[in-house]
């Protein structure tokens, strides 16, 4: 028999060489480093939704005015057959995931019965001055599944005191109205429009304001920080997610999520005083992770008209749209306005369910679950970061390489011949937008053909092109700073 000691020595040794083994193994499970700046919680939730609505609604339907003066009577406000169930369901059915609605616009006119006016509802006929819009939509929202946000206008053509220091405090009041009473809110909408002509308790006359310090933002965004921390701040610098910078529903190409705000002056960056332009495209490596919302009327106005019944967007404009919004990072932010009943209207929920029918057609079936998968590089060789967790449902999952291959190429295999003119790419979010350039190819007649060379990937990236016919495709990243995390590839067909 050996020495006992002899053979505790040696089971001390294979111990620490295990011990060694494993410890270079979790070294190698390690995940990439975060390329930043980084998406908040809020930030990566919101992401998910890419698709949702904007309910302008108010007195300016009933005028047909887009911007009211502030001077309309709240007994204008009367809609005979206000149906909250009518416009969310419609909602719901469309595949929006969420609604925003114009809760104050820049009227002045409170679709709430706010305890700081008289400006509202509570002054109309509508349900004898006891109705109360926000709460009807937020409730329905909750039945139907759908995330509820709030616009509130920081002007107000009504109020007497605006431009002075005390239209702050009831901006902030009502604001805390709507963000404690109102179930969760996942986006608080902000916009530029401050400052002009309006009624002001009668002064008719216009008051400008300086658009840099007036509303003191950082105080006022921290109301909305408080009152629902899960919400994100939407204006023309965020600051978490930013204006497309037009009205058309349409990002820049490219779309960076993020974005560092410039100024028209010295002064510092603030809704209304900025390059909002520059929101078309974002910055690359900008210092802010801001990304675009793109929000489009389905209308030309933003209210309900009745001459614009015949201009409703059809679907496949629509779902044009979606391509060059959802499909560059941004998220689209489709308004829909209810009519003078207080319903959406036949036309546009009708363009709505067809828009909605597309899409699921183009993305029913993902050619490249069919694919045999292999990488040019797997990090650490493990499963863990394989290319096929590129079609698996798990969003917590990705393919990456390691650290020093920033130029790794992805093959897609087919048994058969396989017919695409969609790809569809979403980079692992959590780890920041890592990747600069891509490419795509074709095998053709023995040999690979380029058919796109893109730039941006994030949320989703979605490019459309002639069909292609094939059984192999690659996908090359061509530019990156650091090692990608792409966390789905899709290949799909869009009918004609």
């Amino acid at each position: 028999m050996k020495n006992p000691a002899f053979i505790f020595r040696y089971l001390n040794l294979w111990f620490f060489s295990i011990s060694i083994l494993v410890s270079c193994n979790s070294n190698k499970i390690n995940p990439p480093d975060p390329y930043p700046p980084l998406p908040s919680a809020a930030q990566l939730q919101w992401h998910k939704m890419e698709y949702y609505g904007f309910l302008h609604f108010g007195l300016n339907t009933f005028t047909g005015q887009e911007w009211g003066y502030g001077d309309i009577s709240p007994e204008e406000f009367n809609p005979t057959d206000f149906n909250a169930d009518q416009i969310v369901g419609t909602a719901s059915a469309a595949g929006m995931k969420g609604l925003i609605l114009t809760c104050k616009h820049h009227d002045g006119f409170c679709l709430w019965p706010s305890k700081f006016t008289d400006y509202s509802v509570k002054s109309s006929p509508w349900k004898d001055g006891k109705g109360d819009v926000v709460k009807e939509i937020s409730e329905a929202c909750t039945k139907y599944g759908l995330k509820f946000g709030v616009y509130l206008s920081p002007w107000d053509r009504n109020h007497p005191d605006y431009g002075k220091p005390e239209y702050i405090e009831y901006y902030r009041n009502q604001l805390r109205e709507l963000l404690s009473n109102y179930g969760p809110v996942f986006e608080v909408w902000f916009d530029g429009a401050n400052g002009g002509n309006g009624w002001y308790g009668g002064a008719d006359e216009e008051r400008k304001i300086d658009r840099s310090t007036y509303y003191d933002w950082e105080n006022t965004w921290k109301i909305v920080r408080e009152l629902q921390p899960d919400a994100v701040i939407f204006s023309d610098v965020g600051p978490d997610v930013r204006w497309v910078g037009n009205e058309n529903g349409i990002a820049g190409d490219p779309c960076w999520a993020t974005y560092t705000p410039v100024t028209t002056d010295s002064s510092n960056p603030t809704p209304g005083n900025v390059k909002y332009q520059l929101g078309q495209n974002g910055t690359r490596n900008g210092e802010f992770w801001m990304p675009a919302e793109c929000d489009v009327s389905i209308r030309p106005g933003w209210f309900y008209h009745e001459d614009q019944d015949s201009l409703v967007k059809l679907p496949k404009y629509l779902l044009d749209l979606y391509f060059k919004s959802v499909g560059r990072g941004a998220s689209l932010l489709l308004n829909i306005p209810p009519d003078k009943r207080g319903r959406i209207t036949k036309a546009d929920s009708s363009n709505l369910i067809e828009f909605k029918l597309l899409r699921d057609q183009v993305f029913k079936t993902n050619l490249a679950q069919k694919a045999k998968l292999t990488a040019s590089n797997v990090r650490g060789e493990l499963d863990e970061f394989s290319p096929l967790n590129l079609v698996i449902d798990d969003p917590e999952k990705y393919w990456s390489t390691d650290d020093i291959i920033h130029e790794p190429e992805l093959l897609l295999e087919f048994e058969n011949m396989v017919v695409f003119n969609v790809i569809s790419l979403q980079e692992y979010l959590p780890l920041g937008q890592r990747i600069d350039r891509w490419a795509f190819d074709i095998w053709e007649n023995d040999q690979w053909i380029q058919i796109a060379e893109e730039t941006s990937i994030g949320n989703k990236r979605l490019w459309k092109g002639k069909p292609q016919t094939t059984n192999k495709v690659r996908l090359r990243v061509i530019e990156s700073p650091v090692s990608p995390a792409i966390s789905k590839i899709g290949l799909f067909l869009e009918k004609p």
